[in-house]
């Protein structure tokens, strides 16, 4: 790199919102949704129109922070611990890190709520973030919701109150560069901006929703394009900041969605579009048919010879797992090796060199959502050319096979009399598969015993004991949900440790057998439920070997209608286990413990 480079190295803002689809943007041509500061950011871009993440957002995140396929990088499913991203893989973070930049993440991460997965684990400077996959769920702090909140900066709760949760993460990112601004003007930063805007619930102000609600669209949609709109308002303010800043002509920003829309568009049985808008697609989030994961993705640099007039729209195929070969490359930042990559550079393609694109590229997605993964479910090979799925919302469908230039909508099944291509994409996607399959046995557990700070484990991260396993919101432990599943724990010092069962957050401070108060009427917020009392009398612990056909411990005592927690205290060796455990009501109902605290004791 030469001296001028390393003096020029542009910054870069990644924003990553959730749950915003091709179609939720005026400027894609949604007939309701207004978007202006997104659509001027669109005249002002590179457009990658063929850009297709993961159909959910957990899995997506894992791609785009590695340059990985999300399987490879141990991420398929938004919950049973399946979410836990791969610490041998390097991160976005650590790349820009290790490259002379300060590095900074907040919003949504969801790649882990424990240590060695968090964001100051995995190469971010700063963080301020939720826990789980949404605010309200079980990782996240009780009681969390869009309008007041404790989030975890650098790992430290620090409470917002009366501050939209999209509101304090964009206001977060420009305290974060403005500071390093003053402090180290010749550093340049990356900041990864990931907002849980729009996914549900679907709360936000009325000021926002109203005027879709004026429209006639239903409640959950005006809802949803009212997150929208905040979305879109928030960005205007980055943008001045970053031009009242002198920033805007070297700062790489990067604004795209996690997945298809969901709650843009509302579909049939088979995916087809029945009410909304979704760009002609077939399919929404969740789905492997095109509407479930292709996304528009805008990439803006003044200063860096990007592609004018048409050729800022590139409608070749391209990916979430470029983004990070692409970001290291306009920015010159070096890996050792060339780095190991599932997706390519774009940075020709971004300049209007089409030269370095192999149009006979290949991609696969798939939507697994499961403990472990099921082959052939819900996926979908593409070239430029076809489309093979086999998709519905959450089963295998039947395999379909559309020509993606004359029937970009999957409505006719071509695969009859094109059997030729079918049988290649469905042997690529049978070499993806193997190349997948390696993944699905590693575990990436609960680290206990690194230092003397608790480590709280919930029923988010529960592995199956049963088909599946969907226990996850804060709701559900209200409603005391009758599930189960085991936690992967490893031990990484031998020693004593004591394990709290409870079935209330430590936060909460309640009883195990006690209720909570229904909260309703709160503007602009979701009604919570009662928390129901239940009459457990005893608590379990088991402890298991990593294969679950050896028992190490069997622990059992009797609840009390006092006690918040059971405690449960034993020795340990180092290694990896599976730790389960079991409330029993005076009916003889069993339930796991939503939440287990687990303390390192010496």
């Amino acid at each position: 790199m030469s001296a001028v480079a390393q003096t020029s190295r542009p910054n870069v803002l990644l924003i990553l919102t959730d749950d915003q689809g091709y179609g939720d943007f005026g400027c894609t041509g949604n007939p309701w949704l207004k978007t202006p500061n997104l659509d001027r950011l669109y005249e002002e871009s590179v457009r990658l129109h063929d850009f297709h993440l993961d159909p959910m957002c957990a899995p997506s995140r894992a791609a785009l922070l590695t340059g990985m396929y999300s399987a490879k990088a141990g991420v398929w499913s938004t919950l049973s611990g399946r979410y836990f991203l791969n610490r041998d893989l390097p991160t976005l973070g650590d790349h820009f890190r290790s490259g002379g930049y300060r590095t900074a993440m907040f919003g949504k991460w969801h790649m882990g709520d424990s240590a060695r997965y968090l964001p100051q684990d995995r190469g971010f400077d700063e963080s301020l973030y939720h826990g789980g996959g949404v605010i309200a769920e079980m990782p996240d702090h009780w009681g969390n919701d869009y309008f007041n909140a404790t989030f975890m900066r650098n790992g430290e709760p620090e409470r917002f109150e009366d501050q939209y949760c999209t509101d304090v993460w964009f206001d977060e990112a420009m305290d974060f560069i403005g500071k390093h601004q003053t402090a180290s003007p010749e550093q340049p930063f990356f900041c990864y901006l990931a907002t849980n805007a729009p996914h549900w619930p679907h709360d936000v102000h009325s000021k926002y929703s109203q005027p879709y609600r004026d429209l006639g669209l239903p409640e959950d949609r005006a809802n949803y394009f009212g997150m929208i709109a905040n979305l879109d308002e928030n960005f205007g303010r980055m943008n001045a900041f970053l031009q009242a800043q002198g920033l805007a002509e070297n700062t790489i920003v990067l604004y795209m969605g996690d997945n298809g829309t969901d709650m843009g568009a509302s579909v049939d049985a088979a995916g087809h579009l029945v009410s909304g808008y979704n760009a002609g697609m077939r399919g929404k989030k969740c789905w492997a048919y095109d509407g479930g994961h292709r996304n528009l993705c805008m990439i803006r640099w003044p200063l860096g010879d990007l592609a004018e007039g048409s050729q800022r729209d590139v409608s070749r195929l391209t990916s979430h797992i470029d983004l990070m070969p692409t970001l290291l490359d306009l920015c010159g930042i070096a890996v050792e090796g060339g780095g190991s990559f599932d997706g390519w550079s774009l940075s020709g393609l971004l300049r209007g060199d089409e030269s370095a694109y192999d149009a006979g590229r290949t991609l696969v997605v798939h939507n697994q959502q499961k403990d472990n993964p099921q082959k052939y479910k819900d996926y979908e090979v593409m070239t430029e050319d076809w489309r093979l799925a086999q998709s519905s919302e959450w089963g295998e469908g039947t395999l379909e096979l559309t020509n993606a230039q004359q029937d970009p909508g999957q409505t006719r099944n071509l695969i009859d009399s094109e059997l030729e291509v079918a049988n290649e994409l469905k042997a690529a996607y049978e070499t993806w598969w193997a190349a997948l399959s390696p993944s699905f046995d590693q575990v990436w557990p609960f680290y206990l015993g690194l230092d003397s700070k608790p480590v709280t484990m919930t029923a988010h991260a529960w592995h199956s004991l049963t088909a599946c396993v969907g226990i996850y919101t804060q709701d559900h432990c209200r409603r005391g949900v009758v599930h189960n599943g085991y936690l992967l724990i490893q031990i990484e010092r031998a020693g004593s440790y004591r394990f709290d069962l409870r079935r209330w957050p430590r936060e909460v401070d309640q009883p195990i057998c006690a209720g909570l108060p229904a909260r309703t009427g709160v503007p602009y917020v979701s009604d919570w439920a009662e928390g129901t009392a239940l009459p457990i009398c005893r608590a379990q612990l088991l402890v298991e070997n990593a294969a679950g056909d050896e028992r190490i411990a069997d622990l059992n005592r009797a609840v009390d209608e006092q006690m918040c927690a059971a405690d449960f205290q034993l020795n340990l060796d180092c290694g990896l286990y599976r730790l389960v455990s079991v409330f029993t009501d005076k009916d003889g109902v069993e339930r796991g413990a939503y939440y287990i605290e687990a303390n390192y004791l010496g």
